[in-house]
């Protein structure tokens, strides 16, 4: 019976802290998106409409964009893209470094990049064929997951 009341509280308080957590983010129209985010979004897939679009709450007042054709964008507080997520798509070709191109070009001929996310180390890439490369600020392979 011990148990089950600590599990049940448990439980609780783990629904809570997930309800706290969504509780930063907030629906916004694409109008509230900072300029340069409007910009990046019109120069780096023309034709494209903002779906929706969320700011999270969270301090560093991040957005979150999906555009009509399901590409997912995340930019920081100034409008500067941090995450390009193109699910099934190739990311466009300008938003990957020289040296990571080339590095997925001769090592996996075929697969193109279709998640690009900018982190504090550099890089985290995903392919279409489903490996995801980590390479540093200088565009070096640090680690493979598959």
């Amino acid at each position: 019976m011990k148990k089950s009341v600590l599990f049940f509280a448990a439980l609780v308080c783990m629904m809570m802290h997930s309800v706290s957590s969504f509780a930063g983010d907030r629906i916004i129209p694409a109008e509230q998106l900072p300029a340069a985010a409007k910009t990046f979004i019109q120069k780096t897939f023309p034709g494209q409409t903002v779906s929706y679009a969320t700011i999270d709450f969270d301090g560093r007042n991040t957005y979150e964009v999906c555009l009509s054709n399901g590409v997912e964008v995340d930019f920081n507080k100034n409008g500067v893209w941090d995450k390009v997520d193109c699910n099934y798509s190739a990311v466009p070709a300008s938003l990957v470094p020289t040296n990571i191109a080339n590095y997925v070009k001769t090592h996996f001929a075929g697969a193109k990049v279709v998640k690009i996310d900018k982190e504090r180390h550099g890089y985290d890439v995903e392919l279409s064929n489903d490996l995801e490369l980590k390479f540093n600020k200088q565009g070096q392979l640090m680690n493979i997951d598959d």
